[in-house]
């Protein structure tokens, strides 16, 4: 059920179109398709080996380092940007309660 169905190689050969008295009449030709070679299959080719990376202990350090230096970077700067939203929220908020008092003092004419 699951393997494919293939369709049959192409019998077809082609008619010679023109007499050699040039009748119309249309014969089919006696040719035979030369066989097909068999295939010859080439050795795979094979990766080239990789050399493996060796960690000394100082280059483990130095990366460890580096690791660290970049948690921090990223560290601070999410905080800063934590920081500046929490500020500028915080403005905006007094800024808001400032303009109520105003006002509120407008509307009972002081």
């Amino acid at each position: 059920m699951f393997k494919p169905k293939y369709p049959t190689p192409d019998t077809y050969t082609p008619l010679q179109h023109i007499a050699p008295h040039h009748s119309t009449a249309l014969t089919p030709t006696t040719q035979v398709p030369a066989p097909m070679p068999t295939p010859v299959q080439a050795p795979a080719p094979v990766a080239p080996a990789r050399p493996t990376v060796q960690l000394t202990p100082g280059s483990a350090l130095a990366l460890a380092a580096g690791g660290g230096a970049v948690v921090l970077v990223v560290g601070t700067v999410l905080v800063s940007m934590l920081l500046a939203v929490a500020i500028t929220g915080a403005s905006v908020a007094l800024v808001a309660v400032v303009l109520r008092l105003l006002i509120r003092d407008m509307q009972r004419g002081r």
